[in-house]
């Protein structure tokens, strides 16, 4: 009968590779199926920006193509080819430095976030952005995979001692986010990073009382949100069909539900949609229902158990981990990409009012795309571990 050191002893010197290389570890190390299932995402999502770029390439003003109908792909495929090594670059870190790296960029982008006022441009009646020489970017798209990973780290000190004021410092911070969000304004990106800090508290221990207060307080919110927030209240209208003029057509989640069910189960073909062009935003915030027309429900329904499977991944993968730190942050991770998947599903479905939220790796993007890359490097890196040993061992990876 082998014993365990002699079959450890196996895998070392028949399983892992020869040469022991940093990137030999990594390759051992990081959840292939996991980065499969991403890469999967941004290969599908090149192909619908490529169904959704004719739309998004006419000049509306002249109902002619302004530029190459294929351009939104073309540059969706650079961004991928950014992403994809930063992502993996991330992914290589050890946990420590990943979460330095976290928390380094999540002061930059909370700076750049309250800069926006100031620096910001309009696009579409919203003050977001930031422009650079040859690049426009969204503060809180970088801010929101950082920062999650940020309150993980603050939060996982209560496990060494109670009696810091952790609840009310992330509070804070996370209502001045909140406020300037709503400035600007992004609602939804607000909910994302309320939910997210909800989310942390609740895995990190703090009282049911806490939480009952806070989903009042949430509530309360909405309300307050609903009466003196014109954008919010717009939208909601107009998705309950509350005092829409009869001559007026219909609004954008409608046009998004008629163009996803136009294609059936089936779809109607590569370049076959009509319903589309139709669409605003059709290649970021309806990219969903593009998808749906040409390609049919059958393909949505796939797209959403690609992430149904990315969030349950993950979760089997913190099922044995003991680090207070990794469950939050991966989890954290997870609940802003997921929750975010769902808002812009939801919409496109007419489940949701409107909210301006791009499909994770799948709509168009620069901003949104180097954002998620760095947001699942950093999930990536936190969720590595030896496949040969147990997770208290520690491996020496020398030529001996």
């Amino acid at each position: 009968m082998f014993r365990a050191g002699e079959l450890v002893k196996g895998f070392r010197n028949h399983t892992v590779p020869r040469e022991r290389t940093a990137l030999a570890i990594w390759f051992w190390e990081i959840d292939r199926v996991l980065l499969s299932l991403i890469v999967a995402l941004m290969a599908i999502g090149l192909v619908a920006v490529a169904a959704a770029s004719p739309v998004a390439a006419i000049d509306r003003s002249t109902s002619t193509v302004a530029v190459t109908p294929l351009i939104y792909f073309y540059r969706q495929l650079i961004w991928v080819f950014i992403g994809l090594p930063i992502m993996l670059v991330i992914s290589m870190l050890p946990r420590q430095q990943a979460r330095r790296l976290a928390m380094f960029l999540s002061a930059f982008f909370i700076v750049m976030l309250l800069a926006v006022p100031v620096l910001g441009t309009a696009v579409n009646g919203a003050k977001r952005w930031i422009d650079l020489p040859g690049f426009r970017f969204q503060p809180s798209e970088f801010l929101k995979p950082v920062y999650v990973v940020s309150l993980a780290w603050l939060l996982s000190l209560r496990e060494r001692d109670a009696t810091l004021p952790l609840i009310r410092l992330t509070g804070g911070v996370t209502l001045l986010i909140a406020v300037v969000l709503m400035k600007q304004p992004d609602f939804g990106q607000t909910v994302i990073f309320l939910a997210c800090w909800s989310c942390l508290l609740l895995l990190s221990g703090v009282p049911m009382r806490v939480i009952g207060i806070l989903g009042g307080l949430g509530l309360a919110g909405l309300v307050a949100m609903y009466m003196f927030y014109e954008n919010g209240r717009q939208r909601i209208n107009d998705f309950l069909g509350i005092g829409v003029a009869q001559d007026v057509g219909p609004d954008q989640t409608e046009l998004a539900f008629r163009t996803i069910t136009h294609g059936g189960f089936t779809g109607v073909g590569p370049g076959g949609g009509q319903h589309k062009f139709r669409l605003p935003e059709a290649h970021t915030d309806y990219i969903f229902s593009v998808i749906g027309e040409e390609f049919g429900l059958l393909a949505c329904i796939g797209i959403a158990c690609v992430y149904l499977a990315i969030i349950v991944r993950v979760l089997l993968r913190l099922l044995d981990e003991d680090d207070h730190f990794t469950i939050l942050a991966a989890a954290g991770l997870t609940t802003q990409f997921g929750l975010q998947a769902i808002i812009n599903m939801g919409v496109n479905a007419q489940i949701f009012p409107s909210k301006g939220m791009t499909l994770p790796f799948i709509s168009y993007g620069g901003s949104s795309m180097l954002a998620l890359c760095i947001g699942v490097g950093l999930l990536l890196a936190f969720t590595r571990r030896n496949p040969f040993m147990g997770r208290h061992t520690v491996v020496k990876w020398s030529g001996r």
